[in-house]
């Protein structure tokens, strides 16, 4: 698994060539940074750890689409009174991976809790180490 950067693009109406020019867009006025993540393996899956301090599991969006992973957090943070000076604030999350042929799209799930995303990724059975028996004739 593999990170990926994907450049959100929208196409140019009119282009004169009919090419469809493709220009950077932006995802929306919020900021967005990546968040730290740890990634595990073992016999059966890969894992994925997230750290999105801030984001409840409704501000969380994974999604899996062309094998490009997409983990999207918004924070939510209520201020306990008026402002008089702010040096700190939540930021929202932006990250994607690559997903191997290994993983089996199908089963991923995911859990939320204090702030840590879980990603579970299963490997499909011809991904796992199989014995094969040697028979004798």
């Amino acid at each position: 698994m593999a990170e990926q950067t994907a450049a959100l693009t929208t196409e140019k109406a009119g282009s004169p060539d009919k090419t469809k020019e493709k220009s950077l867009a932006t995802r929306d006025e919020a900021i967005y940074i990546a968040p730290p993540v740890d990634i595990f393996e073992n016999e059966d899956s890969l894992i994925v750890v997230a750290d999105l301090p801030g984001v409840d599991k409704d501000g969380v969006a994974i999604n899996v689409e062309d094998d490009i992973l997409t983990i999207k957090g918004k924070a939510k943070y209520t201020q306990l009174a008026n402002v008089l000076r702010q040096e700190f604030t939540l930021q929202n999350y932006y990250r994607q991976f690559q997903l191997s042929d290994e993983v089996d799209q199908s089963k991923i799930s995911a859990e939320s809790r204090n702030g840590v995303l879980t990603i579970m990724m299963p490997k499909g059975e011809k991904s796992k180490p199989k014995q094969i028996k040697v028979k004798v004739g």
